[in-house]
């Protein structure tokens, strides 16, 4: 089979400073991180709207902004929690009682809204239904040239001096040749819903949306048959905007993420597994009995996929230390929540009994995200937002919230501008003028010790 080519002349345009690929949290925090710092911006979305996980894949689930009552987020996300609180888009369901607290619950109709808002008033340029499709990088070096794009229009070149990879996937990365890594088995995917018809008055829910002695319950049913497959984990239903119940239910078992037939037979299998869990809660749950299923997310749940090999690799070791950093752009407290790979006897045996089910941090205690596990190693002018930062596989189920995709974006942005105004690159930023730029737009960088040069493996 030969390889591919173009057939026609693509139409080029140019001029941006900053080409984002990817509308999820990453990328809009990134986007308005290069903006605001004076860089003229392009972001692309294959979707029709921003938000990524916190719209299409309906994780309406924000967490956590505290650890033992002390802010430990900041920035971009901060800042648009508060909007979206102030507008009544979002709010606390209940006093949550883990120590790391404070779940939020997000209207995704509102996000929409105010992501479009804020990206329009930073003069940021969204082109919605466009996805990069190939990379035009210098042979002779790590730096990207251009990118080839399509949408309705057909094909484009577009040219510019930075690029920012939010695809959730590390497509760019990957499209230039650099390496990275992909778990030999993910954790599996969840396809989350909208629920309605829950007495919320009389439920007994935890901050995770579930049932004090749901597990027996859901081992009750997977021993009578109930479920198509012997899932026993635990479903969650958040209380979520108008009332409405947002349901992280069931594992898509034996998805590959980065397999577009794998995907689609996963999406039809997780619209089956969420009638499966509507029937369970009506069926089992007298509280339940009400309870009717409005809406299934256009976007599969993925929890793992691409990842890159970064400047930096962040590890269990680091985690387990609580490793701090002089060039950390966001400071993490989560504990390792990682997900079954497949519904055997062995697999929920192994998961049951580690260690990494356990909240590890004490108060006051946190380990650092290092500014070089956003760099692909050696690049000059990419830089990944989101979920595929350098991190093992282990660390990485500690690494993939919402909110945490937002500040290593607004990292990814700010550092983007950085260079244009400096003549630095990804791979030699000057990280303490980096940091200090980062303390200057609220982000919460306690780290006592700067550094000029990025840690490095």
């Amino acid at each position: 089979m030969s390889e591919y080519s173009f057939s026609r002349k693509i139409p080029l345009e140019e001029g941006y400073d900053v080409v984002v690929a990817g509308g999820g949290p990453g990328g809009c925090a990134a986007a308005l991180a290069a903006a605001r710092s004076g860089a003229k911006v392009l972001l692309m979305e294959s979707l029709g709207f921003l938000g990524g996980m916190g719209t299409a894949g309906l994780v309406l689930q924000w967490a956590p902004f505290l650890s033992f009552g002390k802010p430990v987020v900041g920035g971009i996300p901060l800042e648009i929690y508060r909007i979206l609180e102030e507008r009544g888009y979002a709010f606390q369901p209940r006093p949550d009682p883990l120590p790391v607290a404070n779940f939020a619950a997000i209207d995704p109709e509102g996000l929409k809204l105010v992501l479009d808002e804020l990206l329009a008033e930073a003069k940021i340029e969204v082109r919605f239904f466009t996805k990069a499709v190939d990379v035009d990088k210098d042979p002779e070096r790590f730096f990207v040239n251009g990118i080839i794009a399509h949408n309705i229009e057909g094909f484009r070149y577009i040219q510019a001096k930075t690029f920012i990879d939010a695809t959730g996937d590390a497509s760019l990365v990957k499209l230039c040749g650099a390496e990275c890594f992909e778990p030999d088995v993910a954790m599996a995917p969840t396809l989350c819903a909208i629920v309605d018809g829950i007495r919320w008055e009389t439920m007994d829910i935890d901050s995770c949306g579930k049932i004090n002695g749901q597990q027996e319950i859901v081992d009750k049913a997977v021993k009578e048959g109930f479920f198509s497959q012997p899932d026993h984990h635990v479903p969650g239903i958040f209380r979520s905007f108008r009332d409405l119940g947002a349901m992280n239910a069931g594992h898509v078992f034996n998805l590959n993420a980065l397999n577009c037939r794998s995907l689609s037979e996963g999406m039809m299998k997780g619209r089956l597994q969420v009638q499966e869990y509507v029937r369970f809660f009506k069926t089992y749950f007298k509280d339940y009995s009400n309870i009717n299923l409005v809406y299934t997310a256009p976007l599969m749940g993925v929890r793992d996929s691409r990842r890159i090999k970064g400047e930096y690799m962040l590890s269990l070791d680091d985690y387990q230390n609580k490793r701090h950093f002089p060039d950390q752009i966001a400071t993490n407290a989560q504990r390792i929540d990682l997900h079954v790979r497949n519904a055997s006897p062995e697999e929920y045996k192994r998961f049951s009994g580690t260690w990494y089910t356990k909240f590890p941090f004490e108060q006051g205690e946190y380990f650092g995200v290092p500014y070089g596990t956003l760099v692909p190693k050696g690049a000059e002018n990419l830089w990944v937002a989101g979920r595929t930062l350098s991190c093992d596989t282990h660390i990485f189920a500690s690494m993939r919230g919402q909110l945490l995709c937002m500040l290593y974006g607004q990292a990814a942005g700010t550092a983007a501008a950085q260079t244009i105004t400096t003549g630095q690159t990804a791979c030699t930023l000057n990280t303490r003028t980096l940091i200090e730029s980062l303390r200057a737009q609220e982000c919460i960088l306690p780290q006592e010790e700067l550094s000029d040069e990025m840690t490095r493996n």
